[in-house]
């Protein structure tokens, strides 16, 4: 059952505003001036801004041009920001910080004209202490300098920043993220932002975690300093609250320290009754730390975290004592929205994140550079477990550019260590030295040694030190740390598009060729797209846990969300997500939550129809069903069109099925033909009206001037039913204190911006933004031609302002989602398979290189001398046993087929060929009891599909080994090996 549980809002910046507090945070968001160009003089506080343009943060001085150009056009320039406020009579001013969660790309900052700091990752939190220059009374000015160039270069290295790349780092320029201000006293907890103050904050970590008991060990650390002029004696407190606000535990030690000190505090406690936050279940506790000084409480912190227990081993991971597959998005870091970009409210990020989850995601790998604050501590609320990079391109690299990613990762980790979401810290989008993965590691170990994340690497296939790895688009199997594709599945298609069949009658595949090759794949329906989808996964899921000793831990597909990235398609940005960029799910989201619904096998009950049922009278066409069971049979209006062909695993094919008006249905059997499921799809009526539906934060409707609120406009037939070929063009209007930001569909500028657009698939949605300081009434209308128009009405709450300063209730009070439960205690792994290992081996040529065929490392073959006569190898099996099936990673996998034959103790189990794939081929033999199983090349490998595909930069993909056996007619090369005797249920 779904639910959904609200968070009690502990924090202290969220109580009444006339109270004084031992700290007091506001968001520091409003009232903002921007000029784009350079202006000397600009930094000092009796500069003219009077004609700059206002605005509220978080926002990107560019964000219109979200996917309205492509990502390697949007605008650059070095923007200035200005924004004056007075520090409030009733808090604590003796220590004054800034926050800023990130800018875009480089930023120098100015209180009252004197430089307090620069910034320079584009990506990262920085703090500022402006304590010596802030003014206690009066009007305080401060001034940023912005600076989004593409060729950014640090001031005093002169490097440039290796992600600061037009390909996939979004360029939304200037403050783009979230700014907070901070008041405590000279006795205080320090921030967790290391750039600039070089302080770490809080840490909140479990031990002797018991999952099945309900108990752990809190550990709470918290540095301190003291800024006064002598020594302080106090106590430092704990208090730990669940979810509804009740104290479960509270404890506390002394503390003293010197004048001018600073100190790590720590204190630990049994904790029972542990709810542990876990897959779709983000429960969260609040943990209040304090310094108690005299009996008065001059410091208090308020962390928001969950507690996990995990484990990266035998090439899978644990979760909560339980193996979990990875399956997920490769999502990047800007998670846009169009005329937004990055910069959107709280809820929506959690919109968005748990549409994820609720697809059956289980894990988002974010791209190429560290996401921010907003969106990680979201992963926390939906329950989504994430892979957070520091940043980077391609490669590894030396030098400063080294030197800056470790920064960065440093930064990221002080600043993410609580979220009980972040399980995997990514030190590359490329494989690095094991000297940089060993520096990578000790920074790890240095700031959360104590989290129970793993830390590695794309690939490292055949590191001694990351905890885990894998390759970018194929198949890695360990029994070592896990692999985990990191982005398979680059394959792009537009929502507009169902089928070749309906209007505008896309012809699948249609569209320019990429870098001179075919780009078939970048242009798909959506039909093919989820069909892709489906043959995709099926190769992860045939070696997933359970499947032997070493496995894939599966996945993420790239991407979730269309993206204004790097781009292979017809159109300007990148259509491979799931869902388009208004995150409305296309067929091959439904694909996903079919096949990725359990921990690792997937629920029989999953189904799901691809495609609709509108179509003209006579058409024939194949109907695609994907499920979870056995056997799925189809109805026409009552009438059995028999039971379809399955194919990997979960798809099943109605061939040239004659289209009558009516209603299709699909059922599911399990395999002693027992129901499972039934889903039916309807022939809707001609577009008769338009319905609006207003979707927004649960916790209200905020006048902060980031809240939105996101309008879903559909076209229906007279009985309420959306009409799913309907590509009417709507006429928006709205009256009340917002401002238009549009949506997206395909026609002139991507309608960007646009008050008239038209629905695809017959649904489109638009967002509106609240402006700062204006509550009201806001009505929003829809019309179009022929069709009954549709309104919906809402109310906006206004803020309280408090000397250009407020408290962001939107942040404050949102669900976590619980949609899954605790999960404890689920079905243990199911074992498939045992592994047969292997004693020795013997070959026709380079006998002494056989071992390197069954080493678990992919990065090393077996190879013969290219000959025929010597292109077989035999192992030795540890004793005699069943064999039914054997893994094979042969070289040039993606690419080449090769004619085997197979023997078992000389006896032959199999001759044919191989088929291409993303890493391991299957041969399933006659069960047969032996020792001996000898592999040989029977006939010469061929080509059986043309390795076109590059990255970016022109080099082709890799297939197999770094090795020319193009000519090489009479070459076998395994690179891996796997022998499996299947497993009876009750030989699990």
């Amino acid at each position: 059952m779904k639910k959904k549980v609200l968070s009690i809002v502990l924090f202290s910046l969220w109580c009444c505003l006339g109270t004084a507090q031992p700290r007091q945070t506001f968001s520091f968001n409003a009232e903002w001036r921007y000029h784009i160009g350079d202006l000397p003089g600009a930094e000092q506080a009796n500069f003219d801004d009077t004609a700059w343009r206002n605005t509220t943060l978080p926002r990107a001085w560019n964000e219109d041009e979200a996917f309205a150009k492509p990502i390697h056009e949007h605008s650059t320039a070095i923007v200035w920001y200005r924004k004056k406020f007075s520090v409030p009579k009733d808090v604590p001013s003796d220590k004054v910080f800034l926050e800023f969660e990130g800018v875009r790309m480089g930023a120098e900052f100015y209180v009252n004209g004197k430089l307090v700091g620069r910034h320079e990752n584009g990506v990262m939190a920085v703090g500022l202490d402006i304590s010596d220059v802030v003014l206690r009374s009066g009007e305080n000015t401060i001034a940023v300098r912005t600076d989004n160039s593409w060729t950014y270069r640090e001031k005093v290295s002169n490097s440039t920043f290796q992600w600061n790349d037009k390909n996939f780092n979004a360029n939304y320029g200037g403050i783009p993220k979230n700014v907070w201000i901070h008041f405590t006293g000279k006795l205080y907890q320090t921030l967790p932002l290391y750039s600039n103050l070089g302080t770490t904050g809080t840490y909140v970590y479990a031990k002797k975690i018991d999952v099945a008991g309900k108990r752990l060990e809190l550990h709470v650390e918290s540095e301190i300093r003291n800024e006064t002029d002598e020594a302080k004696d106090g106590t430092f407190l704990v208090d730990v609250r669940d979810m509804s606000g009740r104290q479960v535990r509270s404890f506390a030690v002394p503390f003293s320290i010197e004048a001018g000190g600073r100190k790590i505090l720590s204190a630990q406690s049994p904790l029972t009754g542990v709810n542990f936050w876990n897959w779709g279940y983000g429960y969260l506790y609040t943990v209040t730390s304090t310094l108690r000084v005299s009996g008065a409480d001059v410091d208090v912190v308020h962390t928001k975290t969950g507690f996990r227990k995990t484990a990266f081993k035998q090439g899978m991971v644990f979760l909560n004592d339980q193996v979990l597959m990875m399956k997920g998005y490769a999502q990047r870091t800007s998670n846009e929205w169009p005329a937004v970009g990055l910069s959107v409210p709280p809820w929506l990020s959690d919109f968005s994140n748990r549409m994820m989850v609720e697809s059956n995601a289980n894990l988002v790998r974010w791209m190429h550079v560290t996401p921010w604050r907003q969106d990680v501590e979201s992963c926390d609320r939906v329950g989504l477990l994430q892979m957070l990079p520091a940043g980077d391109a391609e490669k590894d690299v030396e030098g400063r550019r080294w030197e800056q990613r470790k920064e960065l990762m440093r930064d990221a980790i002080i600043y993410y260590r609580n979220s009980p979401s972040v399980l995997f810290y990514e030190s590359g989008n490329e494989s690095i030295s094991e000297e940089h993965m060993a520096e990578m590691k000790a920074i790890r170990d240095r700031f959360d040694p104590h989290g129970g994340r793993a830390i590695g690497s794309r690939e490292m296939l055949d590191s001694k030190l990351a905890e885990y790895g894998g390759e970018m688009l194929y198949i890695n199997k360990s029994a070592k740390h896990p692999m985990i594709a990191t982005e398979y599945m680059r394959d792009e298609g537009l929502r507009k598009y169902w089928d070749e069949f309906t209007y505008p009658f896309h012809r699948e595949g249609e569209g320019p060729p990429y870098k001179g090759n075919d780009a078939s794949d970048y242009n798909r329906n959506q039909d093919q797209h989820a069909l892709e989808a489906v043959r995709r996964w099926w190769e992860y899921w045939k070696v997933r846990p359970g499947t032997g000793r070493r496995v894939s831990s599966g996945g993420v597909n790239i991407i979730f969300s269309d993206s204004n990235t790097h781009y292979r398609g017809k159109e300007n940005y990148r259509r491979s997500g799931e869902v388009d960029a208004m995150r409305i799910p296309k067929d091959a989201y439904f694909a996903h939550q079919v096949m990725w619904d359990g921990w690792v096998d997937a629920d029989p009950k999953g189904l799901h129809i691809v495609g609709h049922w509108n179509y003209n009278d006579g058409l024939q066409k194949d109907v695609y069903v994907i499920s979870g069971g056995e056997r799925v049979e189809l109805f026409v209006n009552g009438r059995s069109q028999g039971f379809g062909q399955r194919s990997y695993q979960f798809l099943f094919t109605f061939p040239q099925v004659l289209f009558e008006k009516g209603e299709i249905v699909a059922r599911s059997y399990n395999a002693e033909g027992e129901l499972l499921n039934e889903k039916k799809m309807q022939t809707t009526g001609e577009p008769y009206q338009l319905k609006l539906k207003a979707v927004h934060g649960e916790n209200g409707i905020f006048a902060d001037g980031n809240d939105m609120v996101l309008v879903e406009v559909e076209v229906q037939d007279k009985e309420g039913r959306r009409c799913p070929t309907a590509t009417n063009m709507v006429d928006f209007a709205w009256e009340g204190p917002m401002d238009w930001r549009g949506g997206i569909a395909q026609g002139p500028n991507n309608y960007i911006l646009a008050e008239s657009l038209p629905v695809e698939g017959g649904v489109n949605r638009v967002l509106l933004r609240t402006q700062y300081g204006r509550g009201g009434h806001v009505v929003v209308r829809a019309q179009a031609n022929g069709l009954l128009g549709d309104s919906l009405s809402f109310g906006v709450s206004p803020v309280d302002d408090k000397s250009g300063l407020f408290i962001k209730h939107a942040a404050a009070g949102l669900p976590s989602n619980m949609q899954r439960g605790e999960g404890i205690n689920k079905r243990p792994l199911q074992w498939t398979r045992r592994s047969l290992l292997i004693a020795g081996a013997r070959a026709g040529a380079n006998e002494h290189r056989a071992s390197a065929s069954f080493d678990d490392n992919e990065l090393s073959d077996w190879v013969n001398d290219g000959r025929r006569s010597t292109a077989w190898i035999e192992y030795t099996l540890e004793k005699v046993s069943d064999i039914d099936e054997i893994d094979v990673k042969l070289n040039n996998f993606r690419s080449r087929a090769y004619p085997l034959q197979i023997f078992i103790d000389d006896k032959l189990v199999f001759d044919g060929e191989t088929e291409t794939t993303l890493g391991y081929y299957t041969i399933t033999v006659p069960r047969t009891r032996g020792r001996r199983v000898k592999v040989q090349l029977k006939d010469s490998s061929y080509v059986a599909a043309e390795n076109l595909h590059a990255e970016i930069g022109g080099k082709k993909l890799d297939d197999g080994v770094a090795r020319d056996d193009a000519n090489a007619r009479g070459t076998l090369s395994i690179i891996e090996i796997d022998i499996h005797s299947r497993l009876h249920p009750k030989e699990e």
